[in-house]
């Protein structure tokens, strides 16, 4: 089957799945009400699944490698950190943490840094090791989970639960706040990275490769890190962090589109991930009863895959 074909199948059934879950049990007396609370978390699950399938496969071009993602390298954890650390410092009825907007902000704001800051430490380096910047990821991400235990364990209860609202939100209980804000942040963001499509595609060759080719590697890399941080930001403060849902989409992405070209990786990833997310957050809604989360179940998953993926990539080295 063609790569064109293939999108064609997976937005139908995006479509198929999306109606599925808006429509599924309503009847004339309900209909408003639902429609009302389910099209702002269909926008959400649409918005997290895409921005997190497009900075993950951009995160695993410039890394050249398929077991990294964003989630992994601690962004998830840093935006907790920052979550407590303005509770922890200014009370939980400071503006910054009651104003989604002002929030949200300051949280994209202190990513981007941090994704700037990687870039400087680690990818200007000729020869990256990517086992080093698998390992300094997950030491950021205990470090930014100590800190933020820590600070959790000395606020008073009230301002732990304020925490506890920003870290562990879910598809039933969206940021629709900033949804408005979000779309457009990512629109424009897309936009960006489109101009750089066929750049991506040279530099799944490698540093040096692109570079002979004439890309201008780290000035692009440095672009791609500034997105990503966005992206994962986005999606992190509209739903809650889901640590592994990035590696799952890419790697089924790469297996289910046969394509090295972006424009195809890029829509089949955002299409698969959009799949994995309505269908399953349907499944728990409808058929579970709300007995468990979605990120529950793919953290589990994940982690699994990730193992699985550890154990093949050291077999083929």
């Amino acid at each position: 089957m063609g790569v064109n074909k293939k999108l064609g199948v997976l937005s139908f059934i995006s479509l198929i799945i999306v109606a599925l879950f808006l429509l599924f049990g309503l009847n004339a007396n309900t209909f408003e009400y639902a429609i009302s609370k389910r099209i702002p978390k269909i926008f959400a699950i649409i918005l997290t699944g895409g921005a997190i399938a497009v900075s993950s496969i951009i995160f695993q071009t410039i890394s050249s490698n398929r077991i990294l993602t964003p989630s992994i390298l601690g962004l998830d954890s840093l935006y907790m950190l920052v979550q407590t650390f303005l509770v922890f410092m200014f009370g939980a009825n400071n503006i910054t943490v009651l104003n989604n907007n002002i929030n949200f902000i300051l949280s994209t704001l202190v990513m981007v840094g941090f994704s700037i800051l990687l870039f400087k430490l680690l990818f200007l380096k000729e020869k990256s090791n990517i086992f080093l910047l698998l390992l300094v990821g997950i030491i950021f991400g205990t470090l930014f989970q100590s800190l933020s235990s820590f600070m959790q364990m000395t606020i008073e209860p009230k301002a732990f639960m304020a925490v506890q609202d920003k870290m562990f939100a879910s598809f039933n209980n969206v940021n629709t706040g900033i949804l408005t804000i979000s779309i457009i942040i990512v629109g424009l963001v897309l936009c960006y990275v489109y101009k750089y499509i066929n750049i991506l595609d040279v530099m799944v060759l490698g540093r040096e490769q692109a570079i002979n080719l004439g890309v201008n590697y780290d000035s692009i890399v440095k672009k791609m890190l500034i997105v990503i941080g966005i992206l994962v930001s986005i999606s992190t403060a509209l739903v809650g962090p889901m640590t592994f849902l990035g590696l799952i989409v890419a790697n089924l992405t790469y297996e289910v589109m046969n394509n090295y070209k972006h424009k195809y990786l890029i829509a089949g990833g955002a299409l698969i991930s959009i799949i994995a997310l309505v269908g399953g957050q349907f499944i728990i809604e409808r058929m579970l009863n709300f007995k468990t989360t979605l990120s529950v179940i793919i953290n589990l998953v994940g982690g699994v895959y990730f193992i699985y993926l550890l154990l093949k990539e050291n077999k083929s080295l």
